[in-house]
Formats: C-alpha cells, sequence, structure tokens
C-alpha cells in the first residue's frame, strides 16, 4: 500500500467528512476513531463510518483492482483504531472484520506502537479475520504510529515487523506533549526521535514514511516550513488535518524543477563519463558525481514519476 504524500485525517462519526475526504485529491484518507472521536461517540463513529464506507467505497466487483479499466485513482482508505491496550480496540477490531470483502479497506493505523509483539498479535488477529472473511491473507496493511518515548526507541523493531507493515507515522503532538516539549515549526525539540525513525524506517526497507499533523490550520507558512524540514530529514509524506492543507504539503514533498534538471545533469554527465570508462566526474558547478549521487539522482527521477510529473531521461 502506497500511503503517497498526504494522508487526510477525518473523524469516523463524520460521514460528510468522509465523503468530502475521499473526493478531495489527497493520496490517502484516515477514518480516525481515536483522538478525533469523543469517548461518548465510539459506537457511534463505527455504525457512521460503515455505513458511509458501504456507500462511497465498496469493494471492487470479483476483486478487481482499484482504478482498474480506466476507473478514476482513488485515495488509499484506512482506519485508525483505537490504541491496543484499550477497550475501544476489541470493538474496533470487530467493526474492520465485519467491512472485510465489502468495502475497499487499505489498512489499519495502528496508535502508540510500542513492540513487535502488539503487531505480531494484530497480524494474526487479522490472519483470521481475513480467512473468515474469504478475503486475501495480508490484504489489511498496518501503518504504525510511533508517538511515544518507547515507541522511539523500539522503532527497529516496529518499522520490521513484517510485510503488512510498508509505511510509518510519526506521532508529533502526542510525542511533544509526552516529552514535555512544545512543537515549533522546525520541530528541533524532536529532531533526533524523528531521525531515528528515519533511520529505523530506511533499515527495514520502507519508502513511506509520514511526519505527523501541523496543527495550526491557519499558517500556511508554518506548514511549508514545518513540512520542508521533515522532508530534509527523509520524511516521504505526512498527514494533516484539513483539506486546505493539502496543497502545500503535496508542494513541499515535489521535486523543484531545478532539483530535477539537477538530477538528469548527473545522469547525464555519469552517462558521458561511463561512455569514456571513468567512474565519477565533475559537474560545471564543481558538484563531484560518483555512485551514491547518480543513485539520488535516479530515485528523485523515479519519485517525480510515480507522482505525475515528468521525469526525463
Amino acid at each position: 500500500m502506497d500511503v503517497g504524500r498526504t494522508l487526510l485525517f477525518v473523524p469516523g462519526d463524520r460521514p460528510d467528512r468522509i465523503a468530502k475526504a475521499l473526493t478531495s485529491g489527497a493520496d490517502a484518507v484516515a477514518v480516525d476513531f481515536e483522538d478525533a472521536v469523543g469517548e461518548a461517540s465510539k459506537e457511534t463513529a463505527r455504525a457512521l463510518t460503515a455505513e458511509a464506507l458501504t456507500r462511497l467505497a465498496p469493494a471492487p466487483p470479483g476483486g478487481a483492482a482499484p482504478g482498474a479499466s480506466g476507473a478514476a485513482v482513488r485515495p488509499a482508505v484506512l482506519v485508525r483504531i483505537n490504541a491496543l491496550e484499550t477497550p475501544e480496540a476489541e470493538a474496533d477490531l470487530a467493526a474492520v472484520a465485519s467491512l472485510l470483502g465489502t468495502v475497499r479497506l487499505d489498512g489499519l493505523i495502528v496508535p502508540k506502537a510500542e513492540s513487535v509483539r502488539q503487531l505480531d498479535e494484530l497480524d494474526a488477529r487479522l490472519t483470521a479475520a481475513e480467512a473468515a472473511a474469504g478475503t486475501g491473507p495480508g490484504e489489511l496493511s498496518l501503518l504504525p504510529v510511533v508517538e511515544t518515548a518507547a515507541g522511539v526507541l523500539a522503532s527497529a523493531g516496529v518499522a520490521a515487523a513484517g510485510p503488512r507493515v510498508h509505511a510509518v507515522l510519526f506521532g508529533t503532538l502526542d510525542l511533544a506533549a509526552g516529552l514535555g516539549v512544545r512543537p515549533s515549526v522546525e520541530g528541533r525539540e524532536l529532531l533526533h526521535a524523528r531521525s531515528q525513525l528515519v533511520l529505523a524506517a530506511r533499515a527495514a526497507g520502507l519508502t513511506g514514511i509520514l511526519d505527523g499533523p501541523y496543527a495550526a490550520l491557519d499558517d500556511e507558512n508554518g506548514l511549508a516550513r514545518s513540512t520542508l524540514a521533515a522532508r530534509e530529514l527523509g520524511f516521504t509524506g505526512r498527514a494533516v488535518l484539513h483539506p486546505r492543507q493539502l496543497a502545500p504539503v503535496r508542494a513541499a514533498f515535489t521535486p523543484t524543477d531545478a532539483e530535477l534538471d539537477q538530477a538528469r545533469a548527473v545522469l547525464a554527465a555519469h552517462r558521458d563519463a561511463s561512455g569514456r570508462g571513468a567512474a565519477a566526474v565533475r559537474l560545471s558547478d564543481g558538484t563531484f558525481v560518483d555512485r551514491p549521487v547518480v543513485a539520488r539522482a535516479e530515485a528523485l527521477l523515479r519519485e517525480s514519476g510515480r507522482h505525475g510529473a515528468e521525469a526525463g531521461s
């Protein structure tokens, strides 16, 4: 499951927002049973989400791949359940099991992920639920949220917890609260934790590394600066709390024309050097081009191509 650059959260007890989110242009939509839903509304959220997804995102007939036969590309659909140690999680998982095979559901967001054991046990439960529903094993992906001190320290294991885990999400607000720090635009106070998660995710071979949300909805400048800082650390996307945040986040994670031009220049110089039997070469601006620089240029152009921009060659 590719969660892309933008993961839009919506409350599970607001079917009107679920409908808008699915057509917002977000790469993925997270229907929330946890923080965005009050304690008294949890059961209502489960019922309204089931109704909304059954109506708005039915399972493709015959198991056809989403977007097949010229159909419009849809966002990935995930549900954020409550923390696994809470009683609400049991009801959440029962609701998810009832949806298997009837709606297009791509995965679960698992808050407060702190151990491989948690995810292994959840994997076993999902495998049994998939078998009972007659859907393919491993149909549901897991997106663990690293948002506690224990989770950061265990992030290497969490990121490598199994084939269901394709991406990880950094829980900015919960972690900041737990550490007693105030989130800033540049995020220096959480730099170590963010970098540790990026290292863990890359070591596990994950390509989806999402930063947490930027809570100041009216601060577009701050959102852009915060997102660029996350991209510089190696994050590939982020969670967003409102559709108005989608465009600034997407723009911040999109390679610029200058970056793509530089990447093409690197590849052209490398091809020329290889043709002359040289392993490395310098560009006119003094940039030294060797294999790691070439690999980064290739990755940048692949990324651009995946998201609809002209990669060039």
